[in-house]
């Protein structure tokens, strides 16, 4: 009874709450410019507490979720004459800024172990960028009209340009930050477009405007596409995808997990904030365009995943795979909520919402480990390492779980997502057109196809990695990360089991979101260990089950074990398959684990092989893959930007007669015209 003042209260203030640590957030990327180059300092003092303001920020999240409070807005005296800014906390809000909390944490505390001098960058103004960037996407989740949004998505652009060019003395950075910056202004535009039709003709850009707006359907139609275009390139979907690639094994370990764990998620709230909120109509072509883009881009990911040998590109082409499975949701929730059944459009959000939390753990797990690794070896390349788990023992136990929860394997939290995926695609047969529910249960196989690709490429990520023996003699003296990053990958670890064990926890945080959008929710009575999406006689999980059922087999056959053998235990070597003296050379190496999948989707690369010739002293094979959307697509699009600024440049020839000759014209020009 006492308890409850205290939680209405905070609950009613919980958006005044967060801005404030907003600002706490910028406070503290200023105060590490008072020691710009001190590691010491903002190691130790700014980024801890960045990391408790960001626990912080996702509890209050997580309170205003639990309230039921439907939103809150404010406008801020900040902006233009007569354009201020306006925020709103919702519960999609609400949902995107407890994923950015609760992860940043884990990042933030990983962080502050992990930078050291000589990253490019002063360490202090690394720091303000890094917060920065993390306030940024907090404003774009808050921001509730167009003007406030671009700002906010445009300083988070820039920020993250800043912290993936860290090393900028170096060309290939630079390159990488250049693409990543081009791709995310080419989205931005597009974007900008899609808030100009959503506003009908109206001179207001609040959301509230939008949410009113008589579109016809050909103007709903385009600012769907336009939006779909304009997040779907800041989201990475196939053929959008050629800077993440490029930018995540660029930047810093803790940058790249914010961007792939969190930056990527803006992009998943965008388009669900248009789609669901803003536009009112909402037809099943876009659903199924969604579904195709979202099926494509995840069998694309995993394939090019498959036959990477850098550990970060690896992760980053998984990035796209992960990507591809939500927009896969969020296309089979457009398309059952055109179809008027919004309990199977609910049961689709929900796999998209959770799938994107449970993306934020574990692949900001996977890429702080794979940042601790090349701390300690300052290897990328996947055919130098092996044998780590004897250097690097709490790095490699945390990593497998990441890896296990990124394959889709129960009872880890990957499972959760991906079977509630499938669960939804059981019922596209109650879509009343004969056509569809034919065609789109055969994405449930494409589904499982990723999922089995995924689960191979993860095998060949830890194996290579973690397992085996040394491929260089230099990694002997590999370290273990230090406490602070034990702390920061713990810390994401204990999500993907939480969420696995206990789902409930995140499927009623969903559940908020679905009910304000779809006004449905899938089945919540549940226990917190148990999943019932629809009816407990239709389909049920329990990842606490499984867990106890594992525990209890391994538990009888030690029994058995020690029964039978009356207690007695040999001690052998293991069975060295006929090869008495084991080298690295005989390990399984990545370009081995990538060539059946170069055989089977051969189609979507572009190889260059070089051979050994019998005149070589120490022959070598070489194979190099490449993205033939990047040579089909892009370098035309390239070569022809570079024609036309030519031609353009052909203007300016620095005669006086020639550019008053132009001014002439135009003048000629206007008058026929206004003739």
């Amino acid at each position: 009874m006492l308890i409850a003042p205290i939680d209405r209260s905070l609950t009613n203030h919980c958006l005044t709450l967060l801005l404030l640590l907003v600002a706490a957030w910028i406070a503290l990327g200023l105060i590490g410019l008072l020691r710009p180059h001190s590691v010491r300092f903002v190691a130790h003092v700014v980024f801890p507490l960045g990391s408790i303001t960001c626990l912080a920020f996702g509890a209050l999240a997580a309170l205003f979720l639990v309230s039921g409070h439907l939103a809150e807005v404010m406008t801020l005296p900040l902006g233009l004459p007569n354009l201020p800014f306006h925020i709103r906390l919702d519960p999609l809000s609400g949902f995107f800024l407890l994923l950015l909390g609760l992860v940043a944490a884990g990042i933030s505390t990983f962080a502050a172990g992990y930078f050291r001098s000589g990253q490019g960058t002063a360490p202090g103004l690394l720091c303000l960028q890094y917060h920065v960037f993390l306030a940024s996407m907090a404003l774009v989740v808050l921001a509730d009209d167009a003007y406030f949004f671009m700002v906010a998505w445009e300083t988070m652009a820039l920020s993250s340009y800043f912290l993936v060019t860290a090393q900028h003395r170096i060309p290939e950075i630079r390159r990488a930050g250049f693409l990543y910056l081009l791709m995310a202004h080419m989205g931005a535009l597009c974007i900008l477009l899609s808030f100009g039709v959503l506003q009908g003709g109206r001179w207001q850009f609040t959301f509230d405007t939008m949410r009113g707006a008589p579109l016809s359907p050909f103007w709903a139609s385009a600012a769907f596409l336009l939006a779909l275009i304009g997040f779907g390139a800041k989201a990475g979907l196939v053929p959008l995808h050629v800077w993440l690639p490029e930018a995540h094994p660029a930047a810093p370990s803790p940058v790249s997990a914010l961007m792939s764990g969190l930056m990527l998620k803006t992009a998943i709230y965008g388009i669900l904030r248009v789609a669901f909120d803003l536009l009112h109509v909402r037809f099943w072509w876009w659903g199924v365009l969604t579904l195709g883009v979202g099926l494509f881009s995840s069998l694309f990911g995993a394939i090019f995943a498959a036959v990477q040998t850098d550990m970060k590109r690896l992760l980053a082409y998984s990035s796209i795979e992960n990507i591809g499975i939500i927009f896969t949701g969020i296309g089979l929730a457009i398309l059952f909520a055109a179809c008027g059944l919004p309990l199977f459009a609910a049961l689709a959000l929900t796999a998209a919402l959770v799938h994107s939390l449970n993306h934020s753990l574990f692949k900001s797990l996977l890429f702080l480990a794979t940042g601790s690794v090349l701390h300690a070896t300052n290897q990328r390349s996947l055919g130098k390492l092996g044998g780590l788990i004897r250097r690097m023992p709490w790095v490699a136990t945390l990593a497998l779980l990441g890896t296990l929860a990124i394959a889709g394997l129960p009872p880890l939290n990957g499972f959760v997502s991906e079977w509630l995926l499938l669960q939804s695609f059981l019922f596209t047969p109650q879509i009343p057109h004969p056509f569809l529910s034919m065609l789109i249960p055969l994405g449930a196989a494409l589904v499982a196809l990723t999922a089995a690709l995924a689960a191979y490429v993860m095998v060949k990520f830890y194996g290579i990695i973690f397992l085996g023996q040394h491929r260089e003699p230099s990694l002997v003296h590999a370290h273990d990360a230090d406490w602070m990053e034990r702390i920061g990958l713990a810390w994401l670890a204990l999500g993907c089991v939480v969420i696995g064990v206990m789902p409930q926890f995140a499927l009623r945080a969903a559940g908020t979101v679905t009910a304000d959008l779809l006004g449905r929710t899938v089945n919540l009575t549940s226990p917190f260990w148990w999943i019932a999406p629809v009816t407990p006689k239709q389909a049920s999980y329990s990842g606490l089950v499984f867990l106890a059922g594992i525990a209890g087999v391994l538990v009888l056959a030690f029994g058995m074990v020690r029964i039978l053998a009356h207690g007695r235990i040999r001690r052998t070597a293991p069975w060295d398959c006929g090869y008495p003296w084991q080298t690295s050379r005989m390990q399984d190496t990545a370009e081995g684990f990538g060539q059946p999948v170069r055989h089977m989707f051969g189609t979507f690369f572009r190889m260059q092989r070089e051979l050994p010739t019998p005149t070589d002293a120490e022959p070598h094979y070489r194979v190099q893959v490449e993205d033939r959307l990047w040579r089909t697509l892009y370098l035309p699009i390239a070569r022809g930007v570079q024609r036309l600024a030519d031609w353009i440049g052909l203007l300016q020839g620095g005669r006086l007669a020639v550019y008053l000759l132009y001014s002439f014209l135009t003048l000629i020009a206007l008058l026929v015209f206004v003739l």
